[in-house]
């Protein structure tokens, strides 16, 4: 068995990263121009190229190719992928990842606002999912659909139900699709809890809740954006050629249970 080395293999690829301008999107997305591959990232908006993006920099790596689009409108799911497939002539990864939820109490939200959360995190990758796997049937050597989930959608999730019940259908969506569009297509995911992001800070419990956040992960730090890119990179490889359907789980250790920290035993645990 050969040690895993992404650098071997992504040369020539062609990867797309949704919600690739920020947070862990752009580690994800950067990861793979490192292996080489050619990257495309799309948001709602995204910056406008500072360079020609048909060439390789000095280093040998193609720079990010960015295009506007929203991933919630099946009309622009439908012209990024051909665009990219009229570029490049191929689609090898799509890295569904662009997401999220501000809090909001289930009892009190709209129900525009609930339906929008699902459209986001559910039915746009779903339709994102079924417009790449017609690129990669064609293709002889098929591909890899890797949905970012979330371990909301592995146990309970107040405050953003209704993100926690789409992060849910997609990790069951992923087995289904892993029988529907084997052998050709390996569908796959990767769960992490908090990650460390700018707009975890600012949106969501702050910078001092985050590092007691920290404090009761048994790695002793959250996620940060590289450990979910890494991730990506060995489930879209060919050393995870056998993993299809499967779920990578990212909590550094997972959460020590509530009821521990009312016992003695929990006491012990901690002092440990």
């Amino acid at each position: 068995m050969t040690a895993f080395d992404s650098n071997s293999q992504y040369s020539g690829k062609t990867v797309l990263v949704t919600g690739g301008t920020r947070g862990i999107g752009a580690a994800i997305a950067h990861a793979f121009r490192r292996a080489g591959a050619i990257v495309y990232v799309c948001g709602r908006s995204v910056p406008e190229p500072t360079h020609n993006t048909d060439c390789a920099d000095e280093t040998g790596l193609h720079p990010l190719r960015a295009i506007a689009a929203d991933v919630r409108d099946i009309d622009a799911i439908d012209a990024l992928i051909a665009r990219i497939e009229a570029e490049t002539g191929r689609l090898d990864v799509v890295v569904s990842n662009a997401g999220g939820a501000p809090f909001a109490l289930a009892a009190q939200a709209s129900p525009r606002f609930t339906e929008s959360v699902i459209r986001l995190n559910l039915i746009a990758p779903l339709w994102l999912a079924q417009r790449a796997n017609a690129v990669m049937q064609r293709q002889p050597e098929g591909g890899v659909l890797l949905f970012v989930g979330s371990v909301s959608g592995l146990r309970a999730s107040p405050g953003t139900a209704a993100y926690g019940a789409a992060k849910a259908g997609v990790l069951n969506a992923v087995r289904s699709l892993a029988v529907e569009w084997a052998p050709k297509v390996r569908v796959v995911a990767v769960s992490p809890s908090l990650v460390q992001t700018d707009a975890a800070t600012a949106d969501h419990i702050g910078e001092e809740s985050l590092h007691a956040a920290a404090a009761t992960v048994p790695a002793g730090r959250l996620a940060i954006p590289d450990d979910v890119a890494q991730a990506c990179l060995f489930l879209a490889s060919r050393e995870a050629s056998y993993a299809s359907g499967s779920n990578l789980v990212l909590e550094g250790g997972g959460e020590v249970p509530a009821f521990l920290a009312a016992t003695a035993a929990g006491n012990a645990f901690e002092r440990a």
